[in-house]
């Protein structure tokens, strides 16, 4: 019998039950998938970028859900935050290798919707 992903072993020995709503995979899921969390992740891609500068790749998001979007995905591990010790400080945000590994599928998946998409007219 096979095992589902859910059941899958994590590195420490423990087991992840997605399926269950106090499991941790599960908070990190939804901050991934989450409105804003994906565009983050894909716009994080290519470079690093300054608060600003991610603001204004990603139209539509406001400044208070850019914060609460990247501070969920730092807590998680993927993003990393670096402030530069000037006035005003300059905060600059990256992937780490865990929110790279994540990305890449994220990419590939809006590269094929994309190129399934009717030309623009």
């Amino acid at each position: 019998m096979e095992v589902g992903a859910q059941d899958k072993q994590a590195e420490t020995g423990r087991r992840y039950e997605v399926f269950h709503t106090d499991c941790p995979a599960r908070d990190m899921v939804d901050h991934v998938t989450s409105r804003w969390g994906i565009w983050v992740l894909i716009s994080l891609r290519a470079n690093d970028l300054r608060f600003y500068e991610l603001r204004e790749s990603i139209q539509g998001i406001s400044e208070k859900m850019l914060a609460q979007t990247l501070r969920a995905l730092v807590q998680d591990g993927l993003v990393w935050r670096k402030v530069e010790p000037t006035t005003p400080p300059q905060v600059t945000y990256g992937l780490t290798e865990f929110g790279r590994d994540l990305g890449e599928p994220l990419e590939d998946l809006f590269g094929r919707i994309t190129r399934r998409l009717p030309p623009r007219g």
